[in-house]
Parts: C-alpha cells; structure tokens; sequence
C-alpha cells in the first residue's frame, strides 16, 4: 500500500484517507459557524484492513492542520480524535466550552447528518 493522500471533502463533510485509489480511511465532520468558525469531527473510520497503520492519526493531525490554516477552532465530538488531541496537545489547541455547547447543540437539530 502506498502512504495515503488525505483529501478533504469538504461539500460531503469528509476527510479522507486514500491509497491506491481506495477510501481506506475518513473522519466526518461538520463546520460550525456560530459562536465561531470551528471544523467538528463526529466519526473516524478506517477500513479494518487498515488499521494499525497511524491513518487515523494522519486524518487527525491533516484535521487540525486545516483548521490551523482556517484560523478555525475543532471540537472533537469524536472520541478518537478526542484522545488524540489530548496526547498532541501541542498540535491540537482545546476549544472553549461555548464551542463545545453549540456543537453538540448543532449536532442534536440534525439527527439524520451522522
């Protein structure tokens, strides 16, 4: 397997890891707007023949990075990019409890987007 691009898909609300022309991984997300621009991350995925590789710690960090060049907070919903911002605390920068709240407000008004 080729180390895999990670493309975000923005319109469809997934971060996706591709290798060999496959979805191998992906951490799907929203983009909250109010009380300020934050990229949520809800779920994170890889395909069991390919876990253990760090792909969804590659997703994590390309997450952050976006966010980082957004000037955009995340919120992670996810617990596994949860955990992996308390172990990369340098590269993940904790949101603020408003943000928290509106997320998981946002999250309960659409019920059928995850």
């Amino acid at each position: 397997m080729s180390e895999p691009e990670i493309r975000d898909d923005r319109a469809a609300g997934r971060l996706e890891a591709v290798a060999d022309g496959e979805v191998v991984g992906r951490i799907e997300y929203f983009v909250l707007e109010s009380p300020e621009r934050a990229l949520v991350p809800v779920h994170t995925i890889v395909e069991p023949a390919h876990e253990g590789k760090g792909i969804a710690g590659s997703l994590a960090r390309e997450l952050y990075g976006i966010a980082g060049r957004e000037e955009s907070a995340v919120v992670p919903l996810c617990p596994y990019v949860a955990k992996w911002a308390e172990r990369h605390p340098e590269e993940a920068p904790p949101a603020g409890q408003d943000l928290l709240t509106a997320a998981k407000e946002w999250l309960a008004a659409h019920p059928d987007r995850f």
